[in-house]
């Protein structure tokens, strides 16, 4: 065959079809955007890469997971530049591998079993628990309960069971790794943008909207990124300093070392412009764990050592303080602080209100979603300023008990593998990484509402099957180093 004479794409132009349908799409699409705005002409750009993506990931739905992986770092941001409810695409994603594996299921045998774990039966009670808060007599909105019950509940029982089936090898928890770690470096580039350049035109317009009530304090700008907020992008950075400093401690690999060293000083560095006070707990509660699981005598002494100086640092010095990051941070020792007694003031009141509703107001009484759904409750009107108060007013002392029980389920099912159960020294060092990152959430949630948000729940519930299947991985590996071993020794 002559190559000269074969058809190549450009050639199709040459016929009157293909520049029929080209010139109705580019018109169709100068249409809308003049007559329905941008969203709507790029909606009309974006249909032919949707299907090709469609395709990809029903032959393949371990594409939606690395997706979710990647898009949740920017599904809240995004929304500053182009106003739609972004994360219902998260919900569509997460259906759609669902889908792809049920029509996979007729022609090969879908290993569903790979699911059946203690943490997706967690999961499962948890969003059962969601589902009766429904029949809540205190609830008063429905809509407010499909919102707010997504980020509580439902991406936790639909995400945990795919990580089981489809992203469950050794090279998917480096490439999860790698995925947080570069998006964390982006994250924190961003930052530092805002910090010295200033926010751009959409930013600005988002702070104008109501944005600079909790975002600029004393004329200084507190640091979102592309997060949701300030408080998000602190915590969110601050696990990732934890989780990558305990890798570049336990990595082989010199170059994914420098990597994890690199992603952890930038998001340690990321937590600190931030402003956001609440986030020191996530790296001094990450470095308790990180103790405790070591069982080193030395590393132990250091790390006593290292927080009884961070401590004195902030509580009974002045150093830095012409740093207006450090200066904030060091307000978060103070129990005099303002901000600080305002909290325990409405966590009384809510103490008064939920002691006789011990299944709480309902899903989406406080917060955003109470402000919108229903303005004039008590609930929408006094701030939780917490994760797990908010997770207490709206689910009460019943559905906030069923929380912390499965979160330290987790979390000491994660803590006992790590300190008995897996021989591999940089498998051990991966989990720990995630259990030390875990618990420094969990800590700094009860000063934020971040646990819920993301990326730091898809982040977390990745991480917690990946603590659930550490000694299935372990065993594969070591059998994979004895049969190496063996093969040496015979040749």
């Amino acid at each position: 065959m002559n190559p000269f004479e074969s058809t190549h794409g450009s050639d199709y132009l040459k016929k009157p079809l293909p520049i029929l349908v080209l010139l109705s799409v580019v018109l169709t699409t100068a249409h809308l955007t003049a007559t329905k705005g941008l969203v709507a002409g790029i909606g009309i750009m974006v249909i032919p890469f949707a299907i090709i993506y469609l395709g990809a990931l029903f032959v393949n739905p371990r594409i939606g997971v690395i997706t979710v992986l990647i898009f949740n770092f920017f599904v809240l941001g995004i929304g500053r530049y182009i106003p739609m409810t972004w994360g219902l695409l998260m919900d569509g994603i997460m259906v759609l591998m669902y889908l792809a594996l049920f029509f996979k299921a007729f022609r090969i045998k879908v290993p569903w079993n790979r699911a059946a774990s203690q943490l997706t039966i967690l999961s499962s009670v948890w969003f059962g628990y969601a589902i009766f808060q429904i029949v809540n007599p205190e609830a008063v909105s429905i809509a407010a309960w499909f919102y707010a019950m997504r980020g509580l509940s439902l991406y936790m029982w639909l995400f945990i069971p795919l990580v089981f089936i489809l992203f469950n090898k050794p090279k998917d928890l480096r490439l999860f790794f790698v995925i947080w770690g570069v998006l964390s470096l982006l994250a924190t580039a961003k930052g530092m943008q805002q910090l010295i350049f200033g926010v751009d035109p959409f930013e600005q317009a988002w702070l104008d909207a109501g944005g600079d009530v909790t975002h600029i304090l004393f004329g200084k700008l507190r640091i979102f990124s592309f997060y949701s907020d300030a408080g998000q992008f602190g915590a969110a950075q601050g696990h990732a300093g934890v989780v990558f400093g305990v890798l570049a401690l336990f990595a082989k690999n010199r170059k994914f070392q420098i990597f994890c060293a690199i992603v952890c000083l930038a998001g340690l560095l990321g937590m600190m412009i931030s402003g956001t006070r609440g986030a020191i707990a996530v790296p001094a509660a990450g470095g308790m764990m990180f103790i405790i699981i070591r069982k080193h005598m030395p590393s132990i002494i250091l790390g006593v050592l290292a927080g009884i100086s961070i401590f004195v640092f902030f509580k009974y010095t002045t150093i830095g303080n012409d740093n207006d990051q450090i200066r904030r941070m060091r307000t978060a020792f103070d129990p005099n602080d303002a901000s600080l007694q305002v909290r325990f003031e409405n966590q009384a009141k809510l103490k008064g209100y939920l002691a006789s509703r011990p299944f709480g107001g309902g899903i989406g009484s406080t917060g955003n979603w109470g402000k919108r759904f229903s303005p004039n409750t008590f609930l929408a009107n006094t701030a939780t300023d917490s994760w797990f108060v908010a997770v207490w007013a709206d689910t009460g002392i019943v559905g906030l008990y069923l929380h912390l029980f499965i979160l330290f389920f987790v979390l000491i099912t994660g803590a006992y593998n790590v300190m008995y159960k897996i021989r591999d020294g940089w498998l051990k060092g991966q989990i720990a990484a995630l259990v030390c990152g875990m618990f420094g959430i969990m800590a700094a949630s009860y000063g934020n509402g971040i646990f819920g948000q993301f990326p730091t729940c898809i982040l977390m519930y990745a991480g917690m099957v990946f603590m659930f299947i550490a000694p299935k991985l372990d065993k594969k590996i070591m059998e994979e180093k004895e049969a190496k071993l063996q093969l040496e020794i015979a040749s």
